[in-house]
């Protein structure tokens, strides 16, 4: 479990990952010394699994993102995951229960990239495509607090 410093550190660091051991300190309440030991049992039981940078796909050309939902065709399953994992377009996949085994989000800078990635699986996989309009909620860690409706 976590304590209030342990929340309030990581709060702290979900809205800037390179905040330094001095400001961390000064926030939480806690000496630089202090602060380094919470952050390496954190490390150390899995709670932090990396200090990140966060990339703007726009920045880079990647004007378009799909959510793509993907339907190995049977005994296909491990070549279209492999195939995935191999297409560096695929941002992020997620293995999933129901009709399909995996949605994906995709990067791509046009139409036609999109189309050319959608046939390199065509053969192995039925696809379902959805463009991105809007990011309402970009990705966000879970609740570091109860959960909402909980009480004390």
């Amino acid at each position: 479990m976590l304590d209030d410093f342990d929340r309030n550190l990581l709060e702290i660091l979900v809205r800037d990952a390179r905040t330094s051991l001095k400001d961390l300190a000064a926030q939480v309440g806690l000496s630089s010394p202090s602060i380094s030991e919470r952050l390496r049992r954190l490390e150390e039981r899995g709670v932090i699994r990396a200090f990140t940078v966060e990339i703007d796909p726009q920045a880079l050309g990647y004007t378009l993102q799909a959510i793509v939902r993907i339907k190995p065709l049977p005994g296909k399953l491990h070549i279209v995951q492999k195939l995935i994992e191999e297409i560096a377009e695929f941002g992020e996949c997620d293995k999933v229960t129901g009709d399909d085994c995996f949605v994906a989000r995709l990067y791509v800078r046009s139409i036609g990239d999109l189309d050319g990635i959608l046939d390199r699986i065509a053969d192995k996989a039925e696809t379902s495509t959805a463009i991105i309009k809007a990011q309402p909620i970009r990705r966000r860690p879970p609740p570091l607090g109860l959960p909402s409706g909980s009480q004390a």
